[in-house]
């Protein structure tokens, strides 16, 4: 697939590949979120249960309140990271996948937790990303109030405007609580997402080794 070699520029090689060249600065990705205030937080889960008809005077769950504040915030506050790019010097231009990396989020909806696997795969352009930052750039964007749907497509379309690929494929497999302990009470059924981009979605050959490799084809 020798065509993908030269197309595209890296927008994070912000310098020239010359040899002897500084390397670009890392992208630091911090989740841009109002202030935190827990005592607030712990104070209103205190009255959302009273007001569900659960008591917080025994021992045991004294401190619940407390506990879901806590929870909540971790849950909606990703770890910062350096998105980490290096030259593509050998100028390879196969897929790179990370396969089952593990997802964690809210649905926005009820505010209930979906659980999962997420494969992240790209054709390089100028530029190649260290693996861990996949899995980085998928909690980025899991670590909040969610819809799959757009978390799939957030995660596709970021690499694809940092990193400036050739294509960029994302698929998201996940059960929801919502749908799994509530409602329809539909145990054992996961949900599916995916989001292909540039090559991986115009290029039938690309697109079928990405799916099949993630076991969505």
């Amino acid at each position: 697939m020798t065509e993908r070699r030269h197309h595209g520029t890296a927008r994070l090689a912000s310098l020239t590949e010359e040899e002897g060249a500084p390397r670009p600065p890392a992208l630091r990705v911090v989740h841009e979120a109002e202030g935190v205030d827990l005592a607030a937080a712990e104070a209103a889960a205190g009255q959302f249960l009273a007001a569900l008809g659960i008591s917080t005077a025994s021992e045991s769950l004294r401190g619940t309140p407390g506990r879901m504040a806590r929870a909540y915030a971790e849950l909606f506050t990703p770890r910062p990271f350096d998105l980490t790019t290096f030259p593509n010097d050998e100028g390879y231009d196969e897929l790179v996948l990370a396969r089952r990396i593990p997802v964690r989020s809210v649905c926005e909806h009820h505010l209930l937790p979906f659980v999962g696997t997420a494969h992240v795969g790209y054709l390089p352009g100028t530029r190649i990303l260290g693996l861990s930052k996949l899995a980085r750039v998928v909690e980025h964007f899991a670590c909040r109030p969610q819809v799959q749907e757009r978390l799939t497509k957030q995660v596709a379309d970021w690499l694809q405007t940092h990193l400036e690929p050739m294509g960029v494929g994302v698929v998201i497999e996940a059960e929801h609580s919502c749908m799994t302990l509530r409602g329809v009470q539909a145990t054992g059924s996961s949900t599916m997402t995916s989001t292909l981009l540039g090559l991986l979605r115009s290029d039938a050959r690309s697109r079928g080794e990405f799916l099949a490799l993630t076991g969505a084809g």
